[in-house]
Parts: structure tokens; C-alpha cells; sequence
């Protein structure tokens, strides 16, 4: 921009300036530092694009360019080479969907799948999608955090038609960043993503900048409404979600983290749950966080953490060396989110007399059993043996047996594995800690020696 001086002050030393003078010049140089500003915020708006859209890129192969990412309980959705192109098939359709054992539902999901299968590329890659609906209803997939030509964005009416039933729509085009990235339908959304139609998108860097992870696992974090004996999950709900998951699946279903101590482990979270933000605590760990959906984070940004708080509509990616064996609790560190199928709306009975509201109730209900005067640890054992009768097609307040008693939790909660020795990758079994390391009931003579009345 060029600031013209006033007619009036062409001869005037610098001192001889008026104030409207001062104001104009000072109204000009704010004006020029604004559009700077602009156009470095349009610069960084852009750089998560980091290939050039115009240049054409060897397709990236598993395993030479990228290790494979991992994701528990689900799937990587294969894909063919056609002159040069990734072609992708995604099928929307009914699913029967396990969350745990015990508790199914009449979903909606990709390729027999809830979540879908995760896509999996490297950035320059050209991805050609094709999606067939086999719903009773029409939809669309948005590729949610990606860089594209906008109609191929996938928002139904705005965007794109909606696939009407019976139809197959192709989406074509190339992947100009990496990072970790959504699908999901963008037409009656509240509906059918609450139904399951969900994914992960990972795209790797055409040219990695550090060591690659030993592994790389993938997590969408979701949750549901399920009424306790009903079998299809409730598109309508707003603030009372009572399953809640990683990929789909409640513990006790969902499956370990599996890693060698000394392993580069990579975790990638993604987040489109309805409603909530997931705070997910890893135990025994100090991580970074590397990504956001946005791209890398810079290293002089990063720090340690042991919870990341992952927005809902956002993914974010931590990295740590497994160097600590064990057991590892990995969960959303909202106590309600490692629950299941919570009871609410009931009168509270912490400190209540279990015998004597027992005893009062037997005349109008015979076989009442008592819950909850203590708290709700016990629920689950006493369902698990079979005398407490719940909803047929449910898991309330359920958890699993561990190797040292009953873990109280469900819902968003899994287990991090980590040995010195993996020959499989396959070891399920418990960790079995060193005596002295493991804690346990004191002895009178410790307690004696300590000083310790109790």
C-alpha cells in the first residue's frame, strides 16, 4: 500500500505534522498491518496442505512408506490400484453390532461395521471413494478435517445430492496433507451418525519426519443412548448418553493396546461423540501430544501430559516409548463415562439401611434385591453371578473380573499392555508385577513398626 502525504503538510518537517495528519498516516500504517495480517492468516489457514495439489505422486505402500496403522476392534478398508488411483469402496447398511457382551443394537454402520473401517493413505495420494447405500434412508459422507475441492465435501443439499437408496456416488480426489481425520454422514447427521455411521481417516507423510511408531493405533471415541432392554440406539437424545465407547465397544469388550517395552507407541484419537468432550487419562505414562486434526504440533508447543482432552468434532495424536510394563488403565477420566447403561432418576441410597428397605419392600415387590447403599461397586459382580435380575439385552454398571478382584468400570476404558517380551503380539494374559512392586494388605507387624493405629 502507498500512503500519500496530505497536499497541506509536503513542506512541513516532521514536527510540523498536524494531528489529523498523525491520525491519517496512523489510520493508513493500521490498515497496512491489517491486510499483513490477513495474509499471513490466509497463509497459515493454508499450510496444513503439505503437497502440491498440481505434482503427481507415486502411490504410498504399506509397509515400505508407512507402518500400517492398528485399529482395535475394527478394521483397515482395503483398497485396489487403478492407473495411479486408490479406489476405495465404502458400503452404508444396517448392522447388528456388539458394544459388549450382553448388549447389541440395531445399528447403521460402513461395510458390516461400527465405527466404519478405518481409510488409510499417504498425502499425494489420488483416493477415488465410492459409497453405495443399502440404508432405508438417503445420506452422504463428509471426510471430515481433509483439504478438497468443495464438491466433493459431502454435505447433502449444500454440497452434493444425497445418495438416495440403491445408489453408488464416487468421490475422487487427492490428498494434499497428513494427519488423522474423520468420515461420517453430513445428511440427518443427528440421526445417523448417533446410529453408528462413523470413521478414521489416517493420512501419513509422503516424506516422515522422525522415526515411525512400532505402533500406531487408532481410537474413535463415541457414545450412545440405549434404554436397557430396547436394541436400537436413540438418535433423539441430547445429554443423557449411557454407553460410551472406544471403536464401538463398551469394556469389557474392548480390545488391549498391545506394546514391547522400548516400543515408539502411537495412539490417535478421534472424537465425534454428540455431545461431550473426552479427557482420556493414560495411567503409568507421560505423553506428548504430537497432532491435532489441524496438523503437527510444533516441537517447541509440545509437553508432557498423562490426559489429553479431545474436543467433540476433533482428533488429536500422542506418542510416548513404552517403558513401563504392566497393566495400564487407559479410560475417559469423566466417572460417568466408565459406566454403562447408568441408572438415573433414582432416589439416592448411600447411607441407607439395606435390610430394613429390603424388608419394607418385600410386601409390594417379593425378591427385591437392594442396590447402592454403598455404592454401585458390587452391581456388576452380582449381576455377572446371575442372582440379580436386570433388562434382557443389557449391561448396567457393568464391568469384568481382573486378576486381583472385580474392576468397577465399563463403558470408555481399556487396557494398555505393555512387555518386556511380545513373540505374537497377541498376549492377553494379566501382568504378573514382582511381589515386592505389587501392593497389599499390611501386616500387624508392619503397621507395629510404623507406628500405625488403626
Amino acid at each position: 500500500m502507498t500512503i500519500s502525504r496530505p497536499k497541506t503538510s509536503l513542506s512541513r518537517s516532521k514536527t510540523s505534522f498536524s494531528r489529523r495528519d498523525t491520525f491519517r498516516i496512523g489510520g493508513a500504517l493500521a490498515l497496512t498491518g491489517l491486510a499483513a495480517s490477513r495474509a499471513t492468516a490466509q497463509t497459515a489457514d493454508t499450510s496444513v496442505q503439505t503437497v502440491d495439489p498440481a505434482e503427481t505422486f507415486a502411490p504410498g505402500t504399506p509397509g515400505v512408506d508407512y507402518r500400517p496403522v492398528i485399529t482395535p476392534n475394527g478394521s483397515t478398508l482395503p483398497y485396489k490400484l487403478v492407473d495411479g488411483v486408490k479406489v476405495f469402496h465404502l458400503i452404508t447398511e444396517p448392522v447388528d453390532h456388539e458394544f459388549a457382551p450382553g448388549l447389541t443394537a440395531q445399528c447403521w454402520g460402513y461395510n458390516g461395521e461400527v465405527h466404519g473401517p478405518t481409510i488409510e493413505a499417504v498425502e499425494g495420494d489420488m483416493v477415488r471413494i465410492y459409497v453405495t447405500n443399502r440404508l432405508p434412508a438417503a445420506t452422504t459422507v463428509h471426510w471430515h478435517g481433509l483439504i478438497l475441492p468443495s464438491g466433493m465435501d459431502g454435505v447433502g443439499g449444500l454440497s452434493q445430492a444425497p445418495i438416495e437408496p440403491g445408489e453408488t456416488f464416487r468421490y475422487e480426489f487427492k490428498l494434499v496433507q497428513h494427519g488423522t481425520f474423520m468420515y461420517h454422514s453430513h445428511h440427518d447427521e443427528m440421526t445417523q451418525m448417533a446410529m453408528g455411521l462413523i470413521g478414521m481417516i489416517v493420512v501419513h507423510p509422503r516424506v516422515p519426519k522422525g522415526p515411525l511408531p512400532d505402533r500406531d493405533y487408532a481410537l474413535m471415541l463415541s457414545e450412545w443412548s440405549i434404554k436397557p432392554g430396547t436394541r436400537r440406539p436413540d438418535p433423539n437424545e441430547m445429554t443423557d448418553f449411557n454407553v460410551l465407547t472406544f471403536n464401538a465397544r463398551a469394556f469389557p469388550g474392548t480390545a488391549p493396546l498391545m506394546a514391547q517395552t522400548g516400543d515408539r507407541v502411537r495412539i490417535r484419537f478421534g472424537n465425534l461423540s454428540a455431545m461431550d468432550h473426552h479427557p482420556i487419562h493414560l495411567h503409568g505414562y507421560a505423553f506428548t501430544v504430537t497432532e491435532t486434526d489441524g496438523g503437527p504440533v510444533p516441537e517447541t508447543a509440545q509437553h508432557p501430559d498423562t490426559t489429553v482432552l479431545v474436543p467433540t468434532g476433533a482428533t488429536r495424536t500422542v506418542e510416548f516409548i513404552a517403558n513401563n510394563p504392566g497393566d495400564w488403565a487407559m479410560h475417559c477420566h469423566m466417572t460417568h463415562h466408565v459406566m454403562t447403561q447408568m441408572g438415573h432418576n433414582l432416589d439416592l441410597l448411600i447411607g441407607a439401611d439395606r435390610q430394613a428397605l429390603s424388608d419394607a419392600l418385600a410386601p409390594a415387590l417379593p425378591g427385591t434385591m437392594v442396590m447402592g447403599t454403598d455404592g454401585m461397586g458390587d452391581h456388576g459382580r452380582h449381576v455377572g453371578m446371575g442372582h440379580m435380575m436386570v433388562p434382557d439385552n443389557s449391561t448396567p454398571m457393568v464391568g469384568s473380573e481382573g486378576p486381583l478382584g472385580y474392576i468397577t468400570m465399563g463403558g470408555m476404558f481399556s487396557i494398555l499392555k505393555v512387555r518386556d517380551s511380545l513373540s505374537d503380539g497377541d498376549d492377553v494374559s494379566w501382568y504378573d508385577e514382582k511381589p515386592a512392586q505389587q501392593a497389599r494388605k499390611a501386616t500387624a507387624d508392619e503397621l507395629a513398626r510404623d507406628g500405625i493405629t488403626v
